[in-house]
C-alpha cells in the first residue's frame, strides 16, 4: 500500500475510533492531569484507562503524524487490549475493536522512512 494510501486509511480511522469512543460514551471532556499523561507505562496503565489512553495521547499523536505526512510503523496489539478492558462489553464495543483491529494493520504495514 503506497505510503498516502495508507495516511488517507489511517486518518479515516482515527475518525471512527473518535465516533466509536463517544458512541459508546466514553470520550471525556475534562483532560486528565499532566502527570497522569507522563506515565511510562505502555498505554499508562497505571494512571490513565484505555479509553483515555486513546483519547487523550493516541489520537493527538497519529492525528499531528498523519498531518505531517509520515506515521510510524511497529508493533501495535490496540485491539487485543481493547478485547481485555472491554471483555464484559464485547458486543457493544465490537465497532471499536474493529476499528482498532484495522489500525494495528494499517501500523504494523512495513517502515516507512
Amino acid at each position: 500500500m503506497p505510503v498516502d494510501e495508507r495516511l488517507l486509511a489511517i486518518a479515516d480511522q482515527l475518525l471512527l475510533l473518535e465516533h466509536e469512543l463517544r458512541r459508546l460514551q466514553l470520550w471525556r471532556d475534562t483532560p486528565p492531569t499532566e502527570q497522569e499523561l507522563s506515565s511510562q507505562q505502555p498505554f499508562c496503565v497505571d494512571t490513565l484507562s484505555f479509553d483515555q489512553w486513546l483519547q487523550w495521547l493516541f489520537l493527538p499523536r497519529m492525528q499531528q503524524m498523519v498531518a505531517e505526512g509520515k506515521v510510524f510503523s511497529g508493533k501495535s496489539a490496540m485491539r487485543s487490549m481493547g478485547e481485555v478492558v472491554w471483555r464484559e462489553r464485547m458486543v457493544e464495543a465490537r465497532p471499536l475493536l474493529d476499528v482498532l483491529g484495522k489500525l494495528d494493520g494499517l501500523i504494523s504495514y512495513g517502515q516507512l522512512k
